[in-house]
Parts: structure tokens; sequence; C-alpha cells
């Protein structure tokens, strides 16, 4: 018996990296999986329907079940259609998984708009309405099910040059946190993993260099998929897990113990003081 015999699951960016091995290791596990992935370059332009197709026809070669699909995912109605691809292959929705993400390594200043609205359309409009598809398909065939997204550690700790990946990710993960708590009376549970991986989006990364190839890669990030996507994690919602090679962990907001004033507004002449106590670990 599979972790995820019975189950229907979309993996959106299933076609290459992080989302390809995520797809075959769903399959392998019982899922039938719709291969959800345009096919576009890593910033986010051009298509091709093959990328999908390969990834299916594998895992049907296999003697599993899967369809391929070239929505837009970062385009209006993009995530309503793949999840009615879902039901009309396969006749319901367990999980959506969205790993479909675009890179553009710039500076604040050197930013252009048009790059900047596209990795908003693809990390977090995109990622908000499969939340919202997923969900309502699920809510109204009555039963529950689990939303797994994905974003990036530089959402809480920055990294030059990725100020664009950095202010999408934190969405992300704001995202997940208050969609997991608006949900969870539904029985729909919602999380995120944040990858470190080695993937044609990120080889280049000065974190790789001198690394071995073996190390980070795609196929280390999908048991933990699997994982959250069954029954098994039925009590797990709301949470960001990183995955980096051998190395979980779990990723959070900060808040220090902080400090109380006088009850009267903290005076100017001893705000360098109170900062610095209130920032104190």
């Amino acid at each position: 018996m599979g972790l995820l015999d019975g189950k229907v699951v979309v993996v959106v960016g299933g076609g290459r990296g992080v989302g390809r091995a995520e797809a075959l290791a769903c399959a392998r596990a019982g899922a039938a999986v719709v291969v959800s992935d345009l096919g576009c370059d890593a910033s986010g332009e051009g298509s091709d329907p093959d990328v999908a197709r390969e990834v299916a026809a594998a895992i049907v070669e296999a003697g599993g079940q899967a369809v391929a699909d070239a929505t837009d995912i970062g385009r209006p109605g993009g995530a309503s259609a793949v999840v009615a691809q879902a039901q009309r292959a396969f006749g319901r929705v367990d999980a959506v998984i969205g790993a479909a993400g675009i890179v553009a390594s710039r500076t604040v200043l050197k930013m252009d708009d048009a790059i900047l609205d596209r990795m908003i359309d693809v990390h977090i409009k995109g990622g908000f309405a499969l939340v919202r598809a997923g969900a309502r398909a699920m809510i109204d065939a009555g039963h529950g099910g689990t939303i797994l997204l994905h974003t990036g550690a530089v959402g809480f700790f920055g990294a030059a040059r990725q100020s664009a990946l950095a202010a999408t990710s934190a969405a992300v993960a704001g995202l997940v946190r208050s969609a997991a708590i608006e949900l969870r009376k539904h029985g729909v549970r919602v999380n995120a993993i944040a990858p470190t991986a080695r993937t044609r989006t990120t080889e280049d990364l000065p974190l790789f260099q001198g690394i071995a190839e073996s190390s980070m890669r795609p196929e280390f990030v999908a048991p933990v998929a699997v994982h959250l996507a069954s029954d098994a994690a039925a009590e797990i919602s709301g949470e960001v897990i990183g995955v980096a090679g051998t190395r979980l962990y779990a990723l959070g907001g900060r808040e220090t113990p902080g400090r109380f004033g006088d009850g009267e507004p903290e005076a100017l002449d001893g705000m360098a003081d109170a900062l610095a106590e209130a920032t104190r670990p």
C-alpha cells in the first residue's frame, strides 16, 4: 500500500526540478497525478507543453496514472483550470502542490517592473489562486485535503539581488499561515516547503559552488512533499518546512521578549536604548 493510494494530486511546476521530483514521488506513492507545467524558461518566458508531457509519460510508463497540463498559473483563471483538469481526468482532488516559480537576480534599484509583475503573478497571485481553487474543490466534494505551496528561506532572511524573490516568498509564507487558520474547520491543511536544492534556476548560485553534484538534489525534497500530502500528516498545518539536502527544519517569524515602557510614548532621547532592548533576543 502506498502512502497516497487512491489520492489525486495536482503538481503545478511538476515538469522540472523540485516539482518534477515531487510529481514522480507522488506517483510512486500511489497517487494519480496531474503534471502541470507551462514549460517556460527560468524567468517565466515562453512555453513548451512537452515538459509536462515527458513527466506524465514517465509516470504512465512506470505503471502509474498521470495527465499533462500546460496551464500558465500566473494568468487569471489558471489555477481553477488546473484543478478542473484533475476533476475531469480523475474525478476528485485530494492534494494541490504549487511548486512553480521563477527567478530574477537583480537589485532593488535595477528591478524591471515587468519582471516584478510576473513574479507577483506566479508566486503570490498564482499561489493564492491555487489555495482558493483547491480548497473549494475539496470542500464542495465533502472531503478535506491538503495544499502545499513552495516558498524560500530568502523570504525570512533576505539575500543580495533577491529582493523580489524574498518579497514574494514572504508573502507566500504569510498566506500559508493565514489560510491554514481559515481552512482548518473544513479539514483542509495548508503548508509550505522552502527547498534549498540544485536546479536549473539555482545551480549557478555561490551556495552550490564547490558542493558535490549529488548533494541537495531535488530528490531530497520529494519525500517531504509526499508525507505532507498524505493522511500521515493530518495534524500538520500552517508550517513552513525547510529542506536542504538531509537537513529538515521549520521556518518562522522572530518575536523578541521586547520591553514595556512607563505608560507614555517613548521619549526621543531614550529611543536608541529602548530599541536596543526591544530587539535583543
